[in-house]
This record gives C-alpha cells, sequence and structure tokens, in this order.
C-alpha cells in the first residue's frame, strides 16, 4: 500500500510503499476513502505541539472508508462495507479508566503508548488497521461523497462536551471559541439538539456575524473584550434567557479570561463543559461556584455512543454534513493538504485526502 509517512519532526512527510497490514482477532484493515486533514496538523507534524508519536509513522486522525478485510472474531461487519474510522482508542483492560490514544495523532501517558504501538499508523494511507469497535456503519455512501462524512469527525468532539454535561432541548447554551471549527460545529448541533438560543462567544466579530446569518436570530454573537466579568455581563444581556450551559472549546493560546467570563455567565444549576487546549489556570470563585452550584465537567473527545447517534442524526437530516465546504487533495500532495488546512481554518471548513484517488483538485 501507499502511505505518507513521518520519519522525524520537522520532516516533510514521505509518500512510500508499505507492507499490507492483515488484520489479527478484534481488528479490521479499512480501505481509506477519505481522511481528515487537521487545521493544526502542521504545528503536529512540525513538532511545535509537542504530541507523543513514535517514529516512523503514519499521520491521520479519523477517516471514512470501506473494510477489505476482518479479523476471525467479526460478526456483523462486512467487506465492502462503509465506515466512520473513530481514532479515539481505548484500553480493554479497564473499563473504568481506560487508557487511551488517538491514532495517527498522540499517545496519553504509557498506557497510550503501549495502544500506539499496535495502532501507530494513521488514515494518511491507501489502507489502515484499525479496532473493531472503533469503526461504525455509515450505510450507502457514494464513493464522491465520501469526504462529506468527514464533518461528523469534526462535530464528533462538541457533541461529546454536550453529552457530557447533559444538554437538553429548550435549553440556552454559550460556545466560547464559536469561530473555530469545532466552535462552529457546537452551534450547529446545539441548534439541531433543540437549543432555545445560542450565544457565540469570541474575538473575531466578522465570523462571529456570519455565524448569526447562517443560523438565524437564535445564534447572538458576543465579541469578547478580554474583561471577564465585562464579558460575562454581555453574555448575559445577550441571551434569550438563563445561561443553562457553556461549552469552552478554545484552541491552545487562547486568554483565560475568555473560559472565565462563558463560566461567569452561567445560571443558578448551571454546567460548564471543559473541552479545549487552554493552558493557562482559571481563577473562578468558591463561593460563587458552591451558592450558585455550578457543576464543572472536563471532557476529553467523546463516549462511544456518541458516533451511532451521531451518524443518525445526520442520515435523519436533523444535522447537515452537506453545510460543510470541502477541499480534496490525492494522498501524493499530502503536503499541499496540510498547508492548505492551515490556511483555510475555521468554522465549517474541511481539507480531506482521498488516498482513493477521487479526489477533485482542491480550489485555494
Amino acid at each position: 500500500m501507499k502511505a505518507a509517512v513521518l520519519h522525524a519532526f520537522g520532516q516533510k512527510l514521505a509518500l512510500e510503499s508499505l507492507a499490507d497490514p492483515a488484520p489479527g482477532p478484534g481488528e479490521a484493515v479499512v480501505e481509506i476513502a477519505a481522511a481528515r486533514v487537521l487545521s493544526y496538523m502542521r504545528e503536529v507534524v512540525s513538532g511545535a505541539r509537542g504530541y507523543a508519536m513514535d517514529m516512523p509513522a503514519v499521520p491521520g486522525v479519523g477517516a471514512v472508508g470501506r473494510i477489505r478485510a476482518l479479523g476471525p472474531d467479526a460478526t456483523r461487519l462486512k467487506p465492502g462495507d462503509w465506515v466512520l474510522c473513530d481514532p479515539t482508542l481505548r484500553s480493554r483492560d479497564d473499563p473504568l479508566t481506560p487508557d487511551i490514544a488517538l491514532q495517527g495523532l498522540i499517545a496519553r501517558g504509557p498506557g497510550g503508548a503501549i495502544l500506539q504501538q499496535r495502532y501507530r499508523n494513521g488514515s494518511y494511507a491507501e489502507l489502515m488497521l484499525a479496532p473493531l469497535e472503533n469503526l461504525y456503519p455509515l450505510g450507502d455512501v457514494a464513493p464522491a461523497e465520501a469526504s462529506r462524512w468527514l464533518a461528523v469527525a469534526t462535530m464528533l468532539v462538541p457533541y461529546g462536551g454536550l453529552l457530557a454535561v447533559d444538554f437538553r432541548p429548550g435549553e440556552v447554551l454559550a460556545v466560547s471559541g464559536a469561530s473555530g471549527s469545532f466552535g462552529g460545529a457546537a452551534v450547529m448541533l446545539g441548534l439541531a439538539l433543540g437549543a432555545a438560543g445560542i450565544v457565540a462567544l469570541g474575538r473575531n466579530g466578522e465570523a462571529l456575524a456570519a455565524l448569526e446569518r447562517r443560523f438565524g436570530a437564535r445564534v447572538r454573537g458576543v465579541t469578547l473584550s478580554g474583561d471577564a466579568a465585562a464579558d460575562a455581563e454581555r453574555i448575559r444581556a445577550t441571551a434569550p434567557g438563563p445561561v443553562d450551559v457553556a461549552l469552552d472549546i478554545l484552541p491552545p493560546g487562547a486568554a483565560a479570561s475568555a473560559t472565565r467570563a462563558a463560566a461567569l455567565s452561567l445560571r443558578e444549576f448551571g454546567r460548564l463543559a471543559l473541552m479545549g487546549g487552554q493552558q493557562e489556570d482559571i481563577a473562578l470563585p468558591y463561593s460563587w461556584l458552591m451558592r450558585n452550584s455550578i457543576a464543572i465537567r472536563g471532557q476529553w473527545m467523546y463516549p462511544r455512543r456518541a458516533n451511532q447517534s451521531l451518524i443518525a442524526l445526520v442520515r435523519a437530516g436533523l444535522v447537515d454534513a452537506a453545510a460543510f465546504e470541502i477541499a480534496e487533495f490525492p494522498l501524493a500532495d499530502v503536503e499541499a493538504a496540510i498547508d492548505h488546512a492551515a490556511a483555510h481554518r475555521g468554522a465549517f471548513k474541511t481539507t480531506a485526502l482521498r488516498p482513493d484517488h477521487a479526489a477533485i483538485a482542491a480550489t485555494p
């Protein structure tokens, strides 16, 4: 098979021929039709993010493809089935606190490093080995539309945050980082799940206005000033009612004041989901948290059940995967794809590699 191989951080990915993977028990080999290129993948392969990756490795996190081969214990999946490949690897020998790695991206801790030894190669390849439990049937997919289904992989992250704090129809949601890829997806998902209103928070007023135009009156933007107390007051004044849930999904480098403002905007018994890359400590008043019964939940990625329910929402037409602008590149142009993803980051944009050679020339 052909694969884009990273030999060391800071080097270019090299298109090489590797041996085809063979599935063991509990595994499958997937023929990759479309692989997602993260907007920050250049930071990953350069080493700037400091992610733990054993070299050489095939990067690539998340994909859509068809089953090529199955291990001897597969009972439902069949060769040729279209599947969504979930990159969130979980160890099988601790049901309460499994070790986690993201296939083709990062290992978390010593246990994650062990998982990465078996599944170090991600989706920037013609074929990929994956655990059976990480493959979710999609039903019929037109090959030309494979990249559209990569939107599910983007939406799964904020969906995990909304599930973690039990977001409910009729509630008011504040999304901190709404102008980003994950934040924009959170806005769309909140509406699909029945939000009474969404306050979209960020520093880019033009991007927030674009969300208002796209989704209508239920979305209201607040451009943050950096003064957490003043911003929290503006959030409360802008929201159509008390803010029930705040989802923080800011990128690394964002100011801690943005997270603080979203938290302080919550009503009594409000819930805060922390999913972003914030590196600073966040100061929140102890007495306010206690007296207002505020629940704070950290959430990395999403539970397994999120995959099936989000796929069902897309199939039902409640979430529109076609809302994402797609740029496709053949596998041989992986470096151009990574550069394109970095230059075209933001809400509702997807850069895809097409190892199946069905790529459409991308327009910058």
